[in-house]
C-alpha cells in the first residue's frame, strides 16, 4: 500500500494495483481501475516512485530463486 493526501488533507493507503492511470489536471488525479477517481496533493512523479518504494520492499521480501 502506498500512503497518499487527499486535497482535503485526509491521509489514506491505496493499492498501488489497483491504478488505471495518473494524470496532472493541474490537479493530480489518480483514476482506478474500477473507473473512481481520487484527486491527491501528490504530484504523479511523487506517486510513480511511491509504487517503485512498494514494489522493490515487495520484491526483496521474496526468496532468491524467485526473482527471476
Amino acid at each position: 500500500m502506498i500512503a497518499l493526501v487527499s486535497m482535503n488533507g485526509n491521509s489514506f493507503y491505496l493499492n498501488p494495483d489497483l491504478i488505471y492511470r495518473i494524470e496532472e489536471t493541474p490537479d493530480t488525479v489518480v483514476i482506478l481501475t474500477d473507473g473512481k477517481t481520487l484527486i491527491v496533493k501528490q504530484s504523479a512523479e511523487e506517486i510513480v516512485d511511491l509504487i517503485i518504494e512498494y514494489r522493490q520492499k515487495i520484491f526483496q521480501k521474496l526468496p532468491k530463486d524467485e526473482r527471476k
